[in-house]
Parts: structure tokens; C-alpha cells; sequence
């Protein structure tokens, strides 16, 4: 939000630009508070999206705007057009291709730094590329999802595979698996409901989050840390 806002006091015409200036900024400087160890990471990323989001508020009603890009709370998935699913294509393709050459990086850097940096893995930039690749994804999907929604689409598939999976891999299938189903029976259901797209598909993700919570702590399984 703040990034729209910057964008419309500086005149661009095209708010995904400023959106992504100012998610790199922000992201960066989360890394950077992370990595001084004064704060957990939950804390230091809810003061930051709390403050942004404050911050693009203000602006943007302050310029008398913000009834405008007030859709940006809740998104409308159904407004994604061909050419922004040719870049959403994009973006998932360099993602894919980021995250099979980095993952065993990614991994030991987030479970242990120091024997991590004792391999000769750059911690800090594995850090950094990470944000990056969160905030690049978060700012380009935000205006189909929706400010308000996106941390619980974020969070919720990861956590309901954490309740089931037994290794790395089944981990992230069952996330991806999970997020895919989410994803198109909450669409189905919105559209015979006549409820928000977004809305629904969290509802649905939660749900799920329940059902494998009791689950895995009934099931005894051995599941990821």
C-alpha cells in the first residue's frame, strides 16, 4: 500500500513498479533487523507490514485517493487478465529455477547459519535472495489476492504440510498440493456462494490447517521441524 501510494505522489503511471521499489526496500531492511538477532523474526515482520501498510493509508488519504485503491485490502482474483497470467508465468518459472539451485542453501542457511557459513555458504545473501524472492511474489499477486489475505495464503498451506509431512520432500509436496486445492475449490465455492474470492479460498485453507492439526497430533506421526 505504501508503494502505491509513493507511486501516485511521484506520478507513475504504472503502480507495480513503485510496489516492487518499495517491497525491496522493505524487504532488505527486514533482513537487516533479522540479522542483528534483537528480535524474533514474527515480531520484527509484523511491526514492519503493520507500519507499511499504516504508512500507504495515511498517504493515500491524505491525497483523498484511498477509496481508489482500497481494493488492494481484499483483492478480486477474478481481475487477473492473459497478459499478467504470461507474467505470473514468469515469475514462477524464475522461481522454480532459483529454488532448485539455492534449496540446499536455503535450507542449511535457515536451520543452522553457523554450520552453514562453516560450508562456505554466504548466509546473509541467502537471507537477502529469500526476502526478495517473498517480496517480488507478495507485490506481484497482492492486487488479485489482496493485502489483508496474502500473510494467510503465505502461511496457512505451509503449516497444515508441517502437520503431515515426514521429510523435506513430502513437505513441500503436500504444500503445493495443499495451496493448488485451496486455491480451486475455494474459487468453486466463491462462485456458488457468491462470496469473496480471496476470502473463501483462506476459509478453505484454514480448514484444512484444523483437519491435519488433529491429524498429525493424533496419527503420532514423525513430522518436519
Amino acid at each position: 500500500m505504501t508503494g502505491i501510494a509513493i507511486g501516485v505522489l511521484l506520478g507513475v503511471d504504472n503502480y507495480l513498479l513503485s510496489m516492487l521499489g518499495f517491497a525491496l526496500l522493505f524487504a532488505l531492511c527486514i533482513s537487516a533487523v533479522m540479522s542483528s538477532g534483537t528480535s524474533s523474526a514474527d515480531t520484527i515482520i509484523g511491526v514492519f507490514s503493520s507500519t507499511g501498510l499504516a504508512l500507504g493509508v495515511v498517504l493515500l488519504s491524505a491525497t483523498g485517493g484511498f477509496a481508489k485503491y482500497s481494493s488492494y485490502l481484499i483483492g478480486d482474483i477474478l481481475t487477473v487478465q492473459p497478459s499478467e497470467i504470461g507474467l505470473l508465468a514468469i515469475v514462477l518459472a524464475a522461481v522454480l529455477l532459483v529454488w532448485v539451485v539455492f534449496f540446499n542453501r536455503f535450507l542449511l542457511t535457515s536451520v543452522n547459519t553457523d554450520l552453514a557459513a562453516s560450508k562456505n555458504i554466504h548466509t546473509r545473501l541467502m537471507e537477502k535472495l529469500f526476502v526478495v524472492i517473498v517480496a517480488v511474489i507478495v507485490t506481484i499477486t497482492i492486487k488479485w489476492v489482496g493485502i489483508l489475505i496474502i500473510n494467510s495464503l503465505l502461511v496457512l498451506p505451509a503449516a497444515s504440510a508441517r502437520n503431515l509431512a515426514k521429510s523435506m520432500r513430502s513437505y513441500h509436496f503436500w504444500a503445493i498440493g495443499i495451496s493448488l486445492f485451496s486455491g480451486v475449490s475455494g474459487l468453486i465455492a466463491s462462485y456458488y456462494m457468491g462470496t469473496a474470492a480471496g476470502g473463501t479460498i483462506v476459509l478453505i485453507a484454514a480448514a484444512i490447517f484444523f483437519v491435519t492439526y488433529v491429524l498429525g497430533h493424533t496419527g503420532g506421526k514423525n513430522r518436519v521441524g
